[in-house]
């Protein structure tokens, strides 16, 4: 039996760019590498970023890996750097009533598809983080901690991980009583008290286990008109090519 060229097959000793190199040398480029933030938060939005890397040495951003293993520092440093240096970049923000409406799941290959679609240039080929994305109009791949193996998917839980990060701050100012700004919305300890005493505000996940048990201790939730479902930004695409 014949074997793949070993070029075409990605080496686990070849960095975090392998397989970029090896889908180049297959012809398959531009690559795009797509993620999300906020799938395991009970409040705020779920943000999906796509980007594409400008290909060769030059291109290379040192210091890419899993946005959750940076100090937020950090991220803010690589945030600017790849949406400055990348071929393409985009990032699509789901509100929370979209998520109970639809589910996460659902939200989560939608906004990966809407992500991709708002990318200035067209991948030949798509890298995304855990579970494949049916109904692209390029072949792509399902890769396990992509987001820690694949440079492109790195880039792109960074893109997400800020963007939705800057928004929990900017709802902090709306909702100072939740601590958002700490925990962005994530299951803590700190975020359990402050639904137990408080409620849950419009920004929570209402079809979540804990969110609804809240809003059962508590009462209904007042919900305004300038702020029933909304988020910074609410379905906002940012874009911008190097």
């Amino acid at each position: 039996m014949k074997g793949r060229p070993l070029r075409f097959t990605p080496r686990r000793d070849a960095g975090l760019h392998a397989y970029e190199r090896a889908l180049e040398h297959a012809g398959l480029s531009p690559v795009a590498g797509v993620d999300e933030a906020g799938r395991g938060a009970c409040a705020g939005p779920l943000v999906v970023a796509a980007v594409i890397l400008q290909g060769g040495r030059g291109g290379r951003i040192e210091g890419l890996t899993d946005s959750k293993m940076l100090t937020p520092a950090r991220r803010e440093e690589l945030y600017a750097e790849i949406t400055r240096r990348a071929r393409a970049w985009s990032a699509v923000i789901i509100p929370c009533h979209d998520i109970d409406r639809i589910g996460l799941h659902r939200c989560n290959v939608t906004g990966m598809r809407r992500a991709l679609a708002a990318l200035e240039t067209r991948p030949a080929y798509i890298l995304s983080d855990g579970f494949p994305v049916p109904g692209l109009e390029a072949p792509g791949l399902a890769v396990i901690k992509g987001d820690q193996v694949a440079a492109c998917v790195a880039a792109a839980s960074i893109v997400a991980k800020v963007t939705r990060d800057r928004i929990m701050v900017d709802l902090h100012e709306r909702y100072p009583e939740y601590g958002f700004d700490v925990h962005k919305g994530y299951v803590t300890r700190a975020h359990g008290a402050a639904l137990a005493e408080h409620g849950p505000c419009p920004e929570h996940r209402f079809s979540y286990v804990n969110v609804g048990r809240a809003l059962r201790n508590n009462g209904e939730v007042a919900l305004g008109e300038e702020t029933e479902g909304e988020v910074p930004g609410e379905g906002r695409t940012e874009g911008a090519r190097a």
